[in-house]
Formats: C-alpha cells, structure tokens, sequence
C-alpha cells in the first residue's frame, strides 16, 4: 500500500473572489480566513455575527500533489478523505470525483483513471451549509430547537454548529479531517472485526478480516497479538486464496487475561493486535489496534422498583459518574491532542468513570477513544442526532446508514465504547414536547431509531448494546422519561425553578442530563469584553448568553440562597457557586441510593467557546467551582449529609471494590468556632454500597431562629486517621447565615514540585475560593469551607499550572477569597 498525504498547505479562496490566500488541511474556513486576517476573532464581543454572514458565501480549497508512474499502475487508487464538512464537490485534475452532502462520513473515490503521472491538482469546492439549509426549510420545513439556524436537521452536519443554546451560530466548513492518496495493489483489507469471549480465566478473541483482491497469486493474512508490556502472545496467518473477496477468521486464546476497567474499579492494560496481508515477503495492507480485554453492557433487570439500568462491566455493575462531551471547540482547526488529553485527564482528576457524547455535534477522533481506553472512562456514545425531526426519504436514509457504519466500524474495537444510542431527547420529543408532527414523520422516527440504526449495530457490533434514545424507557414512546425505568434527563431543578431539594424526591434509575448553569471566571470574560461590557445584562454579555432566560433564573436562585453580590466579579462566582451546589444535591442524593439509581451525568462538561454555559470546565479549561464539587461529590467513598430541618442523616458511599471501614466525626459548632454538641461513629461500609450510618436531631439545640443562624454542622470521614470526604450542613439559607469576616490567613511554600498552600480561618468561612490572577492552575482542593482554627492544605503541582512561576511570583498572584467577601 502507498500513502500520499494531501494534509498541509492548500490556497483557498472565497468562490467569487480572485485572490487566493494560504490555507492550512486538516482545517476549517474561519481558520483560515482568520490567519489571513480576514475575519476578526468570532468569539470576540459580537463578531459571531460577521462570521455568520461568511458562512453564505461558497469556498474553493486547491492543491497540486506529485504522482509516480508507480501508484498508476496499482490496482486500485482511492482519493481518501476523511472528513469534508459539509457540501463538497470535489474535483480531480478538472473532472468531478463526487458532491458529498455528510460532514460525519468518511469517503473514499477511485481516481485512479483520473490521476497522471507528475503533478495533479485536487479541489474541493465548499457550498454554503446555511444558504442550502434555508432553501431546503422554506420547501419542507423541519422542527428543530430555536437557538439554531432554521432548516439545520436538513444537512448532515454538526447540529451545534448552527447554534445551540451554549453554542453561537457559527457553521464553519472546511476538510475537516486528514485526506490523502491511498494505492493497493493485490490486496487489501476490506474490514476487520475483533470480537470476545470471556470464559473463566480465558478470553478467546475472534479477529474476522474480510479482503478485497485483484491477484491470482497467493495472499495470506497474517495476525500479532501482543500483551500490554509488549510480549507477543500469539502469531499466526491464514491463506485468502485469490477470489476477488474473500473472508477469513482468526481465534486467539488468552489465558489468565489482563482485564479493563474503567477509572477506580482497576487498571487499564491494552492488548495490540496487527494484521497485515502479505504476498509472499512483500506487505499489501496492515492495520493495527489497541483493544482492553472486558466484558462491557448495560443491565436491565426488574426489581423491586422497576427496571433496572446500570452499566455493567467484568460482571460488576458500576455507578456511572460523570458528564456530558460536547464539541471542544466551534473552530474545528482548533482541536488538538493535547487538549484533548487535557480534558480526560480533567474528568479523571474528578474521579469520572464515564462520559456521553452527546448526539448533536461531531464524532470525535479516534484520538478521543484512545485517551478514554487509555485513562478507563467508559463512553456513552450518541449516534449525532438530537432536538430536531428528520424525514425518512431515500438520500437521507443512504446517507446516513453509511454514516452510522462509517463510525461503528471506526470505533468498535474500543474498550471504552460502553454503548450505542440512536439519539438525544427525540423520542421524549414525539412524547411530551410541543411542535409540528405529522404521522408520517412519527412513523419516520420508529423507522430511523428503532430500525435502521438498531439493525446497523446489531449487524455491524453485535456484542455492544444499542438504546433507542436517551432519554428513553426501552422505545416505542413508552414514557420515554420514566422515573422507574431507562435513562432519564431531569431540568426541573433550573428549567422550572425548581429548589435544589427536588432531585430528592426522585429516584431515578439512571440520570444522564440534570444541570445548572453558570458565568465562567472573570479572567474568562475578559478575552471577550471591554470594561464597559462586564455586566451580565450588557449587550457582549447577552451575546455570550445563549439561553434566553438563563440569565433571570441565575438571579432568582441568587436571591433564594446568597446576598446579591457586590459587584461583577462577584457575580461571576456566585453563579458558580450555586451551579455547584445545584448540581451537588442531586448527585449525593443519588449515590445514597446507589442500587436503585445507578447513574449520574451532569449538564455539561465542556465549552466550545468563551459563554455562559451548563459546563464545568469552561472555554479555556478552567475548573468552574462545579468541578472542584465534583472531584469530592464522585469521590470512591463519599461522606454525604441529607438534612431536613433540624434533623440530618449521615451516609456513607463506598464505590470501591474492597469494604472499607472508619470513623465518622461530626460537630454542631457556632460560626466562632465554639463546639455545642460532637461525636464519632465507626462506619463499616461493604463494596459497591452505600450505608445510613448516623441520624442527628438537632431540635433542642436549634429550637431559636438566632441559633439555626449562627449554627452550622461539620463532618467527616477518616479512614487511618487520614480524612477521605467531608462537608458542611447550614440549618438556614446561606444569605440569613451570620457570617462575619473570616480573617483568613495564608502562607506558602515550595515542596517536591508543588506549591502547598496552608490556610486557617478566625471563623467559619464557606466557600472559600483560591486563584491566580493572570496564571492558571489547578488546586488539589478549591472551594471548600473551614471552620476556625483548622489549618487547611491545598497543594498546586508544577505540572497542572499554565507557567511556572516562582514562590515570590505565586504568592503574588494568589488570591484567597469566601462568600463573606462577595457582599
């Protein structure tokens, strides 16, 4: 096989337009246009708006490849392109290869008699995504959410790219993804398909290749299996014959096998199969893959409530914690490994063990499941369809059938790939949402969703499981958001007003969206506004505010439980603040529950540019408060408190595979420090459980409004003297608390690479929040209370700031505030 990358240097050019300028592949229009100054920075103050307006306009991409006489004279010579988004024409050496219509394919062209030996140019040409899906509404209109361009589930391209309410209507376009020249000559591979079997302490795998052959001469098939530490377990090969396809399946048995597991339930070791096709010594095709040997399902079984829901791994049902991906970024040029990786090793540094791709963006990169294999979180993989209505007509079912194959194909060897769902929210849709529907188009979806997709996985990964939509009760519009049954998305809590005790009156079997939203830091704000733009009303602020309403509901929850806050800044982080705690209450709640609910996935992890959002981590990946909640919230064994009144219950949330066993210490102190009442109660908690171990009533001590206001309970858990989870519980609303001013007091010093903060409080200080005012960094803890005369030690590696700074400089730049300092 020969490869003849086409990546790198391109000239682009508006359509209509003359001048060329430089052009970078893989990338994107905005990308460009950008570097040439074309365009000013779309995520700045309201340039959304001229980028928009660009988005009409058609895109000429061209470049001139050198050819040899031998890759003519292969047997087949395709034009690979793994990603055009979306309306390409593409044209080789002036002739017209193909006009693509599906930014989530990846196409391959036979361009063999179009190619000459010496130079041959490629052009794409890039229609515009937003002139076609206008003229395709105003002939068939299609509901789809409003904060997106109208006519957008017309085209087969990233739905959040017309806008979303996170999301600017920014619909980039570009070759998106690599693109090359690829020649075969014999043979090649036209599939490979690794399955397995786990019986006892074996596991046989079953590799089943499928070739393509032009040669009457011999070709055989040859396979390498390798442990993790690169020992070979297994070579062997198999003749293909010489009929023009031919298939041929491998089985290789591994004894007492190295087993995945997600994050915190065990190791993530990664087995390496190859497979080349070979004509005697000479290599025809070779294709290489890293695969983590598990067993990997969703169970459902009736009990007592219901029907169950829990991914099940290794025969260990395992709580599913933490949120929903969504595209890292508008500008698809943008994207990077490394920032990739950056956000995985976030969601581990959080103790996730799961992430849904969420159906109304991209497929992400292979690279995207490799870090998910490599750091153990278990995907939840959306098929790309969400919050809009799509008809069944004969191009749109070919396209995407193709499309669904396209990517089951790409990433089924993944051990992270927990399970296929049709799509987001349509069948709760059909159910209880109010817009245009017809019986044809009802009839539609059960044919898209349940039937085509359904038998695409069954037939293309038959060991994965396949759900119908999430939310969803098994399908059919069957109460597609049953509290007792499925997956469920609950917005009751933010959407309805809803307080934060709510999430605790459900018990859901499996939540896969529930969220909050908040504003992202102050120095996240600044990259987009001027001074005269830092009010959450002001015109730049709105434009980064994509929910109309959320801006009203972020105050009417700040008016139920905090001060108004004195000014912007402080806005800012109140807002976080309350998504935290939000967010917290429902996740708690759930995890003392852990049997009968078995899933949490917050609303949202990521931003695709600088806004007001769901997310926990924002534009830039900086931690919102809600993130640092979430590292205590998703610890392996949590200490968590349900108070009612006067009356508070203590649990214990073991999500660990070995019982654990410890003390747990609870005070009833004055906000001056001074202890009422205080007791230590051993707690023996079995694994994968969660126990009650301490109801306090508190009625005598906090019979008076003053003392409830004055009042407040601290507890913790302490396994070898050593603290692994704590809290805090106030009997009032935060904004009737006492506070006063904490006094806190800090130093730092450097040791064995980190800076480590040690801090104490003259009295209860909640909240309180460390940053640095230029630099970034992650702080081991960050938002927490301390209660007076506790020394406190927060640690800041070297490794996770933006720049090494010296202890002077550090110090410097160190900020140490608490909900006290926002009023």
């Amino acid at each position: 096989m020969i490869s003849i990358p086409l990546n790198g240097l391109w000239s682009m050019k508006q359509a209509e337009d003359s001048a060329w300028i430089e052009a970078s592949v893989p990338g994107t229009v905005y990308s460009d246009l950008l570097r040439a100054g074309r365009l000013e920075d779309p995520y700045y103050r309201d340039n959304q708006d001229q980028a928009l307006a660009l988005s009409a306009f058609d895109y000429v991409y061209v470049r001139e490849v050198e050819v040899t006489d031998e890759v003519i004279r292969c047997d087949l010579v395709v034009l690979r392109c793994e990603g055009l988004d979306t309306l390409a024409e593409v044209i080789v050496n002036g002739h017209k290869v193909a006009l693509t219509d599906n930014m989530h394919r990846t196409y391959e062209f036979n361009v063999r008699d179009l190619l000459k030996e010496g130079t041959n140019t490629i052009q794409v040409i890039l229609y515009s995504p937003t002139r076609y899906v206008e003229q395709k509404h105003n002939e068939t209109p299609l509901w789809g959410v409003a904060d997106a361009v109208a006519g957008f589930p017309h085209l087969r391209k990233g739905h959040s790219m017309f806008g979303w309410d996170w999301g600017a209507q920014l619909p980039d376009a570009g070759i998106w993804r690599n693109i090359s020249i690829q020649a075969y000559e014999g043979a090649r591979f036209e599939d490979v398909h690794i399955r397995q079997t786990h019986v006892h302490e074996r596991v046989n795998l079953q590799v089943n290749i499928e070739t393509q052959t032009w040669t009457e001469e011999n070709v055989r098939a040859e396979l390498t299996v390798m442990d993790p530490q690169g020992m070979t377990v297994m070579i062997n090969h198999s003749d293909m014959g010489s009929r023009e396809q031919s298939a041929v399946q491998f089985n290789v048995d591994i004894v007492n096998p190295q087993l995945w597991w997600p994050n915190g339930y065990g190791g993530q070791p990664l087995y390496t199969v190859k497979v080349r096709l070979m004509q005697g010594e000479r290599e025809l095709d070779q294709k290489q893959y890293r695969i983590g040997l598990r067993t990997l399902g969703v169970k459902r079984e009736p009990d007592e409530w219901g029907e169950g829901f829990a991914i099940e791994v290794n025969g260990i049902a395992i709580f599913a914690q933490g949120a929903n991906y969504i595209p890292e970024d508008h500008i698809l040029a943008r994207y990077s490994v490394q920032r990739t990786e950056r956000l995985i090793q976030d969601c581990v540094l959080a103790n996730f063990n799961c992430i849904r791709v969420w159906g109304g963006g991209i497929y992400p990169s292979d690279e995207f499941y490799d870090l998910c294999d490599k750091y153990g979180l278990v995907v939840w993989q959306d098929f790309m369809f969400g919050c809009a209505i799509y008809e069944m007509n004969e191009a749109f079912a070919d396209t995407i059938r193709h499309e669904v194959i396209d990517n089951v194909k790409r990433i089924r060897h993944h051990a992270s790939l927990g399970l296929w769902c049709g799509n987001n929210e349509m069948e709760w849709g059909w159910a209880d949402w109010e817009f245009p529907k017809t019986p044809q188009l009802r009839t539609d979806y059960i044919k898209q969703f349940e039937i085509l997709l359904a038998d695409l996985v069954k037939q293309h990964d038959p060991q994965r499981f396949y759900w119908p939509s999430s939310p969803s009760s098994g399908g059919h519009f069957d109460r597609p958001n049953d509290e007792n049954r499925g997956d469920v998305h609950y917005w009751e809590v933010w959407h309805s007003l809803k307080p934060f005790t709510e999430y605790r009156k459900f018990h859901f079997r499996f939540c896969s969206e529930f969220g909050f939203q908040s504003f992202p830091s102050i120095k996240t704000v600044e990259t987009f506004t001027e001074s005269e733009d830092r009010n959450i009303f002001s015109y730049v602020m709105e434009k980064h505010q994509k929910n109309g309403a959320a801006n009203g509901k972020i105050l009417y929850y700040l008016s139920e439980n905090f001060q108004y806050p004195k000014d912007f800044a402080s806005m800012l982080y109140a807002s976080q603040i309350l998504q935290a705690e939000a967010i917290k209450y429902g996740v708690e709640h759930w995890r003392r529950h852990r049997g009968r609910c078995m899933g949490s996935i917050y609303w949202q992890l990521n931003d695709c540019w600088p806004v007001a959002s769901w997310s926990s981590l924002d534009y830039y990946g900086r931690w919102k408060a809600l993130h640092y909640f979430a590292k205590r919230f998703y610890a392996p064994v949590l200490l968590s408190a349900c108070e009612e009144g006067t009356r508070v219950e203590l649990h214990v949330t073991n999500e660990t595979m070995e019982p654990v066993s410890g003390q747990i210490q609870w005070r009833l102190r004055d906000y001056d420090g001074r202890v009422h009442r205080e007791d230590t109660v051993e707690a023996a908690v079995e694994a994968l459980k969660s126990g009650l171990f301490a109801t306090l009533d508190f009625s005598d001590e906090l019979a008076l409004e003053e003392a409830k206001r004055r009042t407040y309970l601290e507890f913790s858990f302490r396994i070898d003297n050593r603290e692994v989870s704590s809290g805090t519980v106030l009997f009032t609303k935060a904004k009737h608390f006492a506070f006063t001013a904490p006094g806190i007091t800090w130093d730092a010093q450097e040791s064995e690479g980190a800076y480590i903060v040690n801090l104490q409080s003259q009295t209860f200080a909640k909240y309180v929040g460390l940053e640095l005012v230029e630099a970034d960094c992650i702080f081991e803890d960050n938002y927490f209370d301390l209660s007076p005369g506790v020394v406190k030690q927060v640690r800041v590696a070297f490794d996770r700031m933006s720049e090494k700074l010296t202890l002077h400089q550090f110090k410097e730049q160190l900020r140490v505030l608490s909900l006290y300092d926002l009023n």
